[in-house]
Parts: structure tokens; sequence; C-alpha cells
């Protein structure tokens, strides 16, 4: 059983999209708002330090020094079973907030600032929402 199945990350990871309180009104004309990868993984740190610890894994950032973390975990598991050619998650949706102009993006981890290894790279985040 793999890391993946064995957490119940996909369980986990729906309900986190699922509870998060938007600011958009519920019966706004726009879906709602994608979460990154980098939110989620505090969001899984937070609810589910056992697991989290189980890991292994840091939530990620900028300085890490280290090329596998929590939000790149969840980013590359969800993107594969979303898009795999028989998917396995069929009710989130993902997508890429481009760096096109973006300096910088930082996360709040109860007071800890989290700066993403991602910007001014080659790669955009990674965002995930559930499907209406």
């Amino acid at each position: 059983m793999s890391r993946w199945e064995e957490m119940q990350f996909e369980d986990k990871i729906r309900s986190i999209l699922r509870e998060t309180q938007y600011v958009v009104r519920p019966d706004h004309h726009m879906a709602p708002p994608f979460l990154t990868a980098y939110q989620i993984a505090i969001e899984f740190a937070h609810r589910f330090p056992d697991e989290f610890q189980r890991t292994g894994l840091r939530i990620g950032g900028q300085g890490l020094g280290e090329h596998n973390s929590l939000a790149q975990y969840i980013a590359r598991e969800l993107s594969r079973r979303i898009q795999s050619p028989n998917p396995e998650i069929r009710d989130i949706q993902g997508g890429f907030l481009s760096n096109k102009h973006l300096l910088g993006i930082s996360f709040d981890n109860d007071g800890t600032r989290i700066d993403s290894s991602l910007t001014d790279s080659q790669f955009d985040l990674s965002m995930f929402r559930l499907k209406r």
C-alpha cells in the first residue's frame, strides 16, 4: 500500500478543499477559488500533525535546500491522479498560477513565513479546487 493510500491523503485533501472558508459568496457565479499546493500542505500539517510527522517531509519553500517537500508531493500525486488517461480523481480540478510578472508569493504557517520556491523559476504554482 502506498503512503498516499495508507494515510488517506485524497480524503484529507478533499476535506481541506471542501471546508476551507472562502471570502467569495457561495452563490457567486464563479467557481470556488483554488488553493495552491503550499496552502494545502500547510493546512494538512495543521489538521493532521501525526500524519504530517509520519511523512518525514517538510512543507516546502525557498531556502529549504531539499527537492522533496509535502507541497511537491501533494501537487505531483494530485496531478497524476487527476490527469491520467483513466483519472482516479474526478471531483478535484487542477490548474496553475503563472509566474509571469510575479516577484514572489509567501504563505503564513502560524507566523512563520514560507516563500514559494517556484516563483521566478521555470515552474508555475499548482493549484487545486473541488469541482462544482
